[in-house]
C-alpha cells in the first residue's frame, strides 16, 4: 500500500469539469438539488463510474450507489460520498470533492487491479444543501431513519409548486428502499472555515460535529401610516425584530469561542416604503459542540425575545424547525484517518465540523468519520471558494488508506 498513489491530476480534472456543468456568473456552480443541471451532474459522475466499473443503485429518495465489487459480495460495503447539488452561488468543491474523491479511489484500485474484500460503493446524497428543499441533508435523513420516507418525499420547494417526491418521479430518480448495512463511511470535504490554514494544516481529522438548532420566527405588530402614527403608539414589527437579531448575535458571542448565531432570512411584510411593518419572519441558526451549551442558547433565545415581544406591544412565535445534537465520530474511522495524516507526514490537527454533513447522519446507523482539507480564506457557499489542488490530493490519498483498512 505503499506505493498506491492516488493521481491528483486526474481528480482536479474531474473537478473542473463537473464545474462546467451549471457553471455560476462569477466562477463558481450552480446545481439546485432535484433540477435539470442537478440531473446533468450526476450523469456525468454515473457515466465516469460505469466506466470505471461500477453499478449504479438508486433508493426511494434517489441517492445514488455507484458499488465497486468485493471478492465477499455479502460483506457491507465501505462507503464515501457526499453530494453534487449546490447552493445558488456555490462553488467547485462543496460536496462535489467528496464525490470524485471517491471516484478517485475506484479509479486508482482498477490501475493497480486490487480487488477489496468487501465492495467500495460511492454515494451522491439526495437535496444536501436544503436550498431549494428544507431542511438539508434530507436524503441522507431517510437513509438513516431519522425522517420517514414519506415526510422526505412531500418536502415542498420554497416557491410551493412541486415536492421532493414530485421531482424525484420527473427526473426517473425514484429507486426503492431506504437502508441497508453500511461498513463504515468515510466524507471527505473542504473545511468550510478558516481553522485548518490558519494552523498551517493540509489534513483536519474530524472528530464530530457540532449540534445545530435551526428556528423560524415570526413577529406580528401593527401596520399603520409611517406619517400620521406618533412613535410612542408604534407596534412596529421591524423594529422589535431588529432588537431581536441584535439578541441572537449576542447569544452566540456570550459563548465564545465555539457558539455560532446566525440570522440568514429576513421577510418584512408589508415591506412598503410608508407602511410601519406589521410582520416579520427571520430565521435563526444556533451551532454548539456541546448540547447543554445549545440548550442554553434555545432558553435565551426565547426569554430575551419574549422580552423584547413584550416591550414593543408585539406578539412572537418561536418555532424550532430543526435540531441534531452534537455528533461525535467512530474513534477507530477517526483513528484510521489521523494515521493516514501520520504515513504521509503531513500536517494534521483534530477539528470539529462547525457545518452539518452527510456523514452527521451516516454517523447514527455506521462508523463514520470525515477528512477536511483547507479551503481559501475560509470560505464557502460562495463563488469564490477554492482548494489547493495538492491538498484535495492528499486527503484523496488519505480517504483512499482509510477505507483500504476497512475494506480488508
Amino acid at each position: 500500500m505503499s506505493n498506491l498513489r492516488i493521481d491528483g491530476d486526474r481528480l482536479w480534472q474531474s473537478l473542473m469539469a463537473m464545474a462546467e456543468v451549471g457553471p455560476g456568473v462569477a466562477g463558481g456552480s450552480c446545481r439546485l438539488a432535484l433540477t435539470d443541471l442537478d440531473r446533468a451532474g450526476r450523469a456525468l459522475f454515473q457515466g465516469w463510474a460505469e466506466a470505471a466499473g461500477c453499478t449504479a443503485h438508486l433508493d426511494a429518495m434517489g441517492n445514488l450507489f455507484l458499488r465497486r465489487p468485493g471478492s465477499d459480495p455479502d460483506a457491507a460495503p465501505v462507503m464515501t460520498g457526499s453530494h453534487l447539488d449546490t447552493q445558488p452561488t456555490g462553488g467547485r468543491f462543496d460536496g462535489v470533492y467528496g464525490v470524485l474523491a471517491g471516484l478517485e479511489v475506484m479509479r486508482t484500485l482498477n490501475d493497480a487491479n486490487i480487488t477489496t474484500r468487501a465492495p467500495l460503493e460511492v454515494v451522491v446524497w439526495t437535496n444536501e444543501e436544503g436550498s431549494r428543499f428544507s431542511p438539508p441533508m434530507i436524503g441522507s435523513g431517510v437513509f438513516a431513519g431519522v425522517f420517514d420516507l414519506s415526510y422526505g418525499l412531500e418536502r415542498p420547494d420554497q416557491a410551493g409548486t412541486t415536492t421532493i417526491g414530485a421531482e424525484l418521479t420527473r427526473l426517473g430518480w425514484r429507486g426503492e428502499g431506504t437502508s441497508r448495512p453500511v461498513a463504515a463511511y468515510f466524507e471527505a470535504h473542504i473545511e468550510q472555515g478558516p481553522v485548518l490554514e490558519a494552523a498551517g494544516c493540509q489534513i483536519g481529522v474530524v472528530t464530530g460535529a457540532q449540534g445545530q438548532r435551526w428556528y423560524e420566527v415570526t413577529v406580528i405588530g401593527q401596520e399603520a401610516h409611517a406619517g400620521p402614527t406618533p412613535m410612542r403608539l408604534r407596534r412596529d414589527a421591524l423594529v422589535a425584530s431588529a432588537r431581536m437579531i441584535d439578541a441572537v448575535n449576542a447569544i452566540g458571542h456570550e459563548q465564545a469561542p465555539y457558539a455560532c448565531a446566525t440570522v440568514g432570512q429576513v421577510t418584512v411584510h408589508p415591506n412598503s416604503r410608508n407602511t410601519i411593518p406589521g410582520r416579520v419572519f427571520f430565521t435563526v441558526d444556533f451551532r454548539h459542540p456541546v448540547d447543554a451549551t445549545l440548550t442554553a442558547m434555545d432558553h435565551a433565545l426565547r426569554s430575551r425575545c419574549q422580552a423584547i415581544a413584550d416591550t414593543t406591544g408585539c406578539t412572537l412565535e418561536i418555532k424550532e424547525f430543526w435540531y441534531f445534537p452534537p455528533t461525535p465520530f467512530d474513534p477507530a474511522c477517526v483513528a484510521a484517518v489521523r494515521r493516514g495524516a501520520e504515513r504521509l507526514g503531513v500536517r494534521h490537527q483534530d477539528i470539529i465540523s462547525g457545518a452539518g454533513h452527510d456523514a452527521v447522519y451516516l454517523a447514527r446507523v455506521a462508523p463514520t468519520a470525515m477528512i477536511f482539507v483547507p479551503c481559501e480564506g475560509g470560505i464557502s457557499h460562495n463563488e469564490v471558494e477554492n482548494a489547493k489542488p495538492e491538498d484535495l490530493a492528499l486527503g484523496c490519498q488519505i480517504l483512499l488508506e482509510a477505507m483500504l483498512e476497512r475494506a480488508g
